[in-house]
């Protein structure tokens, strides 16, 4: 097992990424991930400018959130997302991940996401390096590094994503700072050993695991979570 400073804090969790879901069978997977007792549920909101797709929005995320009041995990794929932080307040315990590059102030921003009682990340596109987004650590609880290209599920991960993960790794030790690192993209069953080698603790589950078709969900993350636990060598916190 790796060996650093984030291990003495860090918690193992999944994070489902409901734009994989079966749209008509969504009460009976929250109901499952509630059962489940999953940590938190990832939802992408797209607006077709920043990338050229259109998902989820917010009424989906109060709806999701009113039902099973699990912590829901925003990644905000989107142009002028200072205008819409006020929209997510209401979900406690939650984190909201902006990409870095697509505001000009994302310190203020950040602290805009804190100041409303929610969690502040940002998502890391594969282009960017950990040298560019060193500087935000301090306003961050959550840093998302994405292993694909924003926008589609379904793609295969990209090379070299894995030694980014590492590298983040190294710089957080140092720094004092300890923030979640999530893994998003392509987050297979044959790639999430080699991520959790790397670093990562909270994992965007998707359609190369839980929702992989043929998959029973419940059995899924039951499978995922048994990765994650062997991995730790005890069971992952629920």
């Amino acid at each position: 097992m790796r060996g650093n400073k984030m291990d003495i804090y860090r918690k193992y969790r999944i994070s489902p990424s409901l734009m994989c879901m079966d749209f008509l069978e969504i009460k009976k997977q929250l109901d499952i991930f509630v059962e489940e007792k999953i940590d938190y549920l990832h939802i992408d909101i797209m607006d077709g400018h920043y990338v050229p797709n259109f998902t989820l929005g917010v009424d989906f995320c109060n709806t999701v959130y009113s039902y099973s009041n699990i912590p829901l995990d925003i990644h905000l794929m989107i142009d002028n997302p200072e205008n819409f932080i006020d929209d997510f307040s209401l979900f406690k315990n939650s984190i909201v991940s902006i990409h870095p590059d697509v505001y000009h102030h994302p310190v203020a921003l950040l602290q805009k996401i804190r100041d409303r009682g929610i969690k502040s990340g940002i998502a890391v596109d594969p282009y960017l390096t950990v040298e560019q987004i060193y500087y935000l650590l301090p306003y961050v609880d959550q840093i998302t590094i994405m292993t694909v290209n924003p926008g589609y599920a379904g793609q295969r991960l990209i090379e070299g994503m894995i030694e980014k993960i590492k590298k983040l790794v190294l710089i957080i030790d140092e720094s004092g700072y300890r923030p979640d690192i999530e893994v998003d993209g392509n987050v297979s069953w044959e790639n999430l050993p080699s991520m959790l080698e790397a670093g990562g603790n909270v994992f965007v589950a998707g359609t190369s695991s839980i929702f992989k078709r043929g998959t029973d969900l419940r059995e899924g993350i039951r499978r995922f979570r048994k990765i994650l636990d062997d991995f730790k060598g005890g069971a992952t916190e629920v």
